[in-house]
């Protein structure tokens, strides 16, 4: 395919874990309230709300008109789930 096309399937990827990402930031501050935070989120908690539902947006976007490209990286990801606990089971047995 075209620059274009790898463009949409990455880019589907990446706004999903920045997502994911910045919903960490939620789990974190009620998991650990008294943790240290070295990183301060600028306009917490609605700046990162915002992305969250911008992103997910753009990723719905992408499904609804790009479908082919959007989970072609989707089930890219998923297959390396297998992968990662595979390596995870091998890592545990050699220690």
């Amino acid at each position: 395919g075209s620059y274009g096309n790898l463009l949409e399937m990455i880019s589907f990827v990446v706004v999903i874990f920045y997502a994911l990402t910045i919903g960490g930031i939620f789990i974190l501050r009620k998991k650990r309230p008294d943790a240290e935070r070295p990183y301060k989120a600028f306009g917490y908690p609605i700046l990162p709300i915002i992305y969250i539902i911008l992103g997910l947006t753009f990723c719905i976007f992408l499904i609804k008109f790009k479908p082919t490209y959007a989970l072609w990286g989707l089930g890219i990801v998923l297959a390396g789930v297998p992968v990662y606990y595979l390596a995870m089971s091998t890592k545990k047995s050699m220690s």
